[in-house]
């Protein structure tokens, strides 16, 4: 893991530095569009470039916002700290990177939370039915569906139901715009709960219809495996109802591909989604992330990305040790 955290973050840091548009050029064009130190081409003094903008307050730029030394340099001090877990102040905010990260967690962990727990609790059951059912019209029917859903992409998803239910041109059904109302506060304790849930209806939606298929299908797929092994074929010979050969038998054994996938569950930290936070106007790590990539905020993507990347490592981890729980036949040493 810790290889990999160092390479991640090098070659991120190389490339956000090769990019052009540093912090220091936003800053000058920033001073020059606003009217400071603006002369007439060729009429500088020394000591000025062909903008009026002194050596000075460029040198002053580039010591506040660290440029002033190497990239490598830079690099090795960004290291330095991140053991103190100081990520730097962010330029766009002007706040500690850690402050403004930790601002964004309550959007994107609130969808993250509730879509992880809604698609295990829908999907396991539904892609067991379908198993079951393999062949029937209701696996017919049900896959057409999920097919569907799976083709359509969420930032699309989101605009259509805006347009059809939240006021675009048809219903007017839910709101569209942060967590809860501006009156949130003057509601009573089921007004707030219902405000809330109609906020999050049509955002949950897209943030699950990927997931959900895929989950769904991934459940059926490796049911219908085990129910071709030989054990199975053993108990049905036993005497043993289908209802039991599947639940006790076969189903263990094939919730081994989900519960594997249960690593993934600290990605909800960072469930952000650029296209659908701009949809549904959430200020969101998604949102974030894009903003600090357009703003040059090398501090603020260094550290949102080095958390994330922590959270996939970690998340990996888990999903090896949960491997071998539920496997006692795997065996890493």
């Amino acid at each position: 893991m810790i290889p990999t955290i160092f390479g991640i973050t090098l070659v991120v840091f190389a490339i956000i530095n090769l990019a052009p548009g540093s912090p220091v050029e936003r800053k000058l064009q920033e001073m020059r569009f606003g009217g400071m130190g603006q002369t007439q081409m060729g009429m500088d003094g020394p000591g000025k470039d062909s903008s009026g903008i002194s050596d000075e307050v460029l040198e002053a730029l580039k010591k506040q916002y660290g440029f002033d030394k190497p990239v490598h340099i830079r690099y090795l001090i960004w290291l330095k700290n991140i053991f103190k877990f100081d990520f730097g102040e962010s330029f766009t905010y002007e706040e500690p990177v850690t402050d403004v990260i930790i601002s964004k967690f309550p959007v994107s962990l609130q969808f993250g939370v509730i879509s992880l727990f809604l698609s295990y609790l829908i999907c396991i059951p539904l892609g067991v039915m379908k198993a079951v059912k393999n062949g029937a019209p209701f696996d017919i029917a049900s896959s057409f569906a999920l097919f569907v859903m799976y083709s359509i992409p969420g930032f699309m998803l989101g605009i259509l139901l805006i347009v059809f239910f939240a006021g675009g041109s048809f219903y007017e059904w839910f709101p569209v715009g942060e967590l809860y109302s501006d009156m949130y506060d003057d509601f009573s304790t089921w007004e707030k709960i219902t405000d809330r849930v109609e906020h999050f209806i049509l955002p949950l939606i897209c943030y699950m219809i990927g997931s959900f298929t895929v989950l769904t299908m991934l459940m059926k797929n490796s049911l219908l495996d085990e129910v071709g092994k030989d054990y199975v074929r053993t108990a049905r010979a036993k005497g043993l109802s289908e209802r039991m050969v599947y639940l006790k038998h076969a189903l263990r054994n094939s919730l081994i591909p989900i519960v594997t996938g249960l690593g993934g569950f600290l990605s909800v930290f960072f469930a952000g989604s650029m296209l659908l936070e701009m949809i549904f106007n959430l200020d969101g790590i998604g949102l974030m992330s894009y903003q600090a990539v357009l703003e040059r905020d090398y501090n603020l993507i260094m550290g949102s990305l080095f958390i994330q990347a922590v959270i996939m490592l970690v998340g990996n981890l888990i999903s090896d040790l949960a491997y071998v729980v539920v496997d006692p036949r795997i065996d890493f040493k």
